[in-house]
């Protein structure tokens, strides 16, 4: 929804997919903030039973493309070959292999336990090239005026959060106060430096070998 809000011109600021970054470089990247992980994420797995590698059929969540392409890259990498498919409505409550993203994927942990095994798309990411991934960075369309401006304006918004970031855990209503602790702190990155810029830009290498986007090389436009 963000990103087709922000290719419109809808919005002229959002925090998006960083495949919606790679497929159209034309935006400003916002330095120093994203969400990322650096190694295990815990929210973006493929849940399935027995190993991966024999899998035969993972339903795809289509809300991210980020993720889904992850997935594809990381199957390719691994010479992993299932169908993948769109999730339907009728088939979620079967237990068959599925991508599953975000609060949904931190609910289905909680229900379903060791009921299935979960294939973490971070750990596995980390695992493959050695390098943090970024889920998602905030963009500025490029007729924005002074984007630095606004750049720095959610940086130092991110700076505020995570300085408070016990009191905004103590307010959480849905999911236990320790759990997000360990989310937050251990699971989630939310910088954009060096390291963070090396994951985008290699997960955009891996995207272009196994045929998930076109166009040229270009280098990150930051604010």
């Amino acid at each position: 929804m963000l990103c087709a809000q922000i290719a419109r011109g809808d919005l002229e600021v959002a925090l998006v997919s960083s495949f919606e970054l790679l497929r159209h470089p034309a935006y400003r990247t916002v330095d120093g903030v994203s969400i990322s992980s650096d190694g295990p994420v815990y929210s973006v797995f493929v849940a399935h039973t027995g190993d991966i590698s024999q899998v035969e059929e993972i339903e795809l969540d289509p809300a991210s493309e980020t993720s889904v392409n992850l997935l594809r890259c990381l199957l390719a990498e691994w010479e992993l070959n299932p169908r993948l498919r769109s999730r339907s409505p009728s088939s979620a409550g079967e237990s068959r292999a599925r991508l599953i993203i975000g609060d949904q994927a931190i609910r289905f942990r909680e229900e379903q336990g060791n009921k299935f095994n979960y294939w973490d798309l971070g750990e596995a990411w980390k695992d493959l090239v050695n390098l943090t991934f970024v889920y998602a960075p905030w963009l500025i369309r490029p007729e924005v005026a002074r984007p630095k401006d606004v750049a720095d304006r959610l940086r130092a918004r991110c700076d505020e959060n995570l300085a408070r970031l016990d009191a905004l855990i103590a307010e959480e209503k849905e999911f236990e106060r320790a759990f997000c602790a360990r989310y937050y702190r251990q699971n989630l990155r939310f910088a954009f430096g060096d390291r963070e810029k090396e994951g985008l830009l290699a997960f955009r290498t891996l995207c272009r070998k196994h045929g998930l986007l076109a166009g040229e090389q270009t280098s990150l436009s930051l604010a």
